[in-house]
């Protein structure tokens, strides 16, 4: 069964498939199929797009470097801004990057607060 995209206005689950737009009962808002896949940060072949700070693309095994200081729940530390990440893992969730940081161990950090090496 096929997964329709939430309406971007109201975020109604009802939509539907009206030729090569999207649209929502609720609201009336009608989106193209193309506008909804660049929104949700798919590619065309269906597999998420993870971008760092700047727009760059992310991929797995990559090197990174934190773009701010970043304070961590818990241990009460904080992760200083230059900081590198090396070999990097990208997962579906809310925290987009998985990897080990020297120091401070497993972590998990979002790609918005990252820059590509």
């Amino acid at each position: 069964m096929q997964t329709l995209p939430a309406c971007p206005q109201c975020q109604s689950t009802y939509t539907y498939e009206d030729g090569g737009n999207f649209v929502c009962p609720e609201c009336a808002h009608e989106w193209s199929a193309q506008a909804a896949t660049e929104s949700t940060g798919e590619s065309a072949t269906g597999a998420k797009v993870y971008k760092d700070a700047v727009g760059t693309v992310l991929q797995d095994g990559d090197t990174v470097s934190i773009i701010k200081d970043l304070k961590l729940k818990g241990s009460g530390g904080t992760l200083k801004m230059g900081t590198k990440v090396k070999n990097i893992r990208l997962v579906d969730s809310d925290h987009d990057i998985d990897c080990k940081i020297d120091g401070f161990g497993a972590m998990s950090l979002k790609s918005e607060f990252v820059k590509k090496v």
